[in-house]
């Protein structure tokens, strides 16, 4: 990455996506931090640059476990499978990369979301441990290599280190590969305190996972309302993806995992719970009630046959949700975004699925249903990151995604018909560059780094002898 300038630098938009509304020929003028400074009608100038194309925000991606991209395609074997066999495959991929493994990894992921148009990740780490054992003399290590690899993509970042204290309900402790994970409330606020200095600048950002209600002892869930630390950061969490955890969960905790998260957790608008699909009616309007963000990740959720969350009771009870790429068997927002909503389509049995909260309609170039589901995107994916972006509004990061208008998928298209085509028309992408912070790291379909990037993967998957 080039260093950012020290002055202003402005562009001229041809068709910018700002206000709800497609807005022609902008003046947009971007500080030395990355942030808007102002916005007006267009004039020549010749020291502005010319942007062509329907220019749109970057779209957040709430939730990933970058590791994982080495292991899309492997876990496909035939026989019985299901979750919990997925997961087996899955730790002993976890057991394997270094740091220098995982930061490579984590560079050809990042490079690929950008290019989708994902402008900035939450990143829910959890490999804190050599695969031999032991410790790190630093216990930053293996996090540090991820705000590495996010730097050199030039991706946005908000890096979530991941309270994993137990094996199950019974609190049994972790064993072989899970050892890894292991990371009390209190190591995982020094791993926070400990990349302060490098998450500094605006391009990376902190927040605080929690595995999941069997993976983290109640006490622990105690101390958090308790700790004033961990009030206003970003609160990740799985909960209710899989139908078994529901029912252990009742066996061992008298209460379902939703119900019992709410009852011991100061569960509100700072906090992401990560698929919660298994919920009941109760529980869909209580979660609603305490405006916390859903993170879907409909094509991991697909992938392991979670199920499907309930979208429609969520929304009409003013829900918010974001979506995120989680295993990374796609890298692609409008893929995540598409196949939530075919999801919805195919339950129903119709066309009219509800997917913005009532008395929010949007209009304009929101208007369509890629217009709306994109409009949560942006919005609550980046209010569950903490991430000020979303809008391209003065004083918000300019984090951009420029659609090519000569793409055969956004032919003729105008008005709401633009968004629509980008998340129903097919998986050619139209996306042509990406701006973050103010800096291009995507100019016509390449990535300032992707060949870097495609050679240290190819070698760290090698070296790693993926198991088959």
């Amino acid at each position: 990455m080039t260093p950012p300038p020290t002055t202003p630098r402005a562009f001229r938009f041809e068709s910018l996506l700002a206000g709800g509304g497609w807005r022609r020929d902008v003046r947009l003028e971007v500080d030395a931090v990355g942030r808007i400074v102002s916005l007006c009608p267009g004039s020549p100038d010749a020291a502005c640059e010319q942007v062509r194309g329907w220019t749109v925000p970057g779209v957040p991606n709430l939730h990933s476990h970058a590791f994982q991209r080495a292991l899309a395609g492997l876990a496909e074997a035939p026989g019985p499978d299901s979750f919990w066999s997925w997961r087996e495959v899955m730790y002993r991929l976890a057991a394997l990369p270094g740091p220098s493994e995982v930061e490579a990894i984590a560079l050809q992921l990042y490079v690929e979301l950008l290019k989708a148009g994902f402008t900035c990740v939450g990143e829910f780490h959890y490999l804190h441990h050599p695969p031999s054992g032991g410790r790190y003399e630093d216990p930053a290590e293996v996090s540090r290599r991820t705000v590495q690899a996010a730097k050199r993509a030039g991706i946005g970042l908000v890096h979530m280190p991941v309270v994993y204290e137990t094996a199950g309900f019974r609190g049994d402790p972790l064993t072989g590969s899970q050892r890894r994970f292991r990371l009390g409330l209190d190591e995982a606020m020094r791993i926070r305190e400990a990349l302060g200095d490098g998450c500094q600048g605006g391009g990376c950002g902190l927040g605080l996972g929690l595995h999941s209600v069997r993976a983290v002892r109640p006490e622990t869930f105690r101390r958090i309302l308790e700790d004033p630390e961990a009030a206003g950061t970003p609160m990740h969490i799985h909960v209710a993806e899989q139908e078994r955890e529901v029912r252990e969960c009742k066996a061992h905790r008298g209460a379902r995992p939703v119900e019992w998260l709410l009852d011991h957790a100061p569960v509100d608008r700072g906090w992401c719970l990560v698929h919660a699909t298994h919920m009941t009616a109760a529980e869909t309007l209580a979660v609603a009630n305490r405006d916390a963000v859903v993170g879907l990740c409909p094509t991991t959720e697909a992938n392991l046959g979670d199920g499907l969350f309930p979208l429609a009771s969520f929304v009409r009870a003013g829900g918010r949700f974001g979506i995120g790429t989680d295993s990374h068997v796609s890298r692609s927002p409008v893929e995540e975004l598409r196949l939530l909503d075919y999801g919805q389509r195919l339950a129903s049995r119709s066309r009219s699925v509800p997917r913005s909260v009532p008395g929010k309609s949007h209009a304009g170039a929101l208007a369509g249903a890629g217009g709306a589901l994109l409009a949560n995107a942006w919005e609550n994916g980046c209010r569950a990151l903490a991430w000020d972006a979303g809008t391209v509004t003065e004083g918000k990061r300019a984090d951009l995604v420029v659609l090519d208008a000569g793409h055969p998928a956004l032919a003729g298209r105008s008005g709401h018909t633009v968004l629509d085509s980008w998340v129903f028309s097919g998986t050619e992408s139209p996306v042509r560059d990406v701006m973050v912070g103010g800096e291009w790291v995507v100019r016509d379909g390449r990535h300032i780094c992707e060949e870097e990037a495609g050679r240290g993967y190819a070698a760290a998957v090698r070296g790693l002898g993926l198991p088959e």
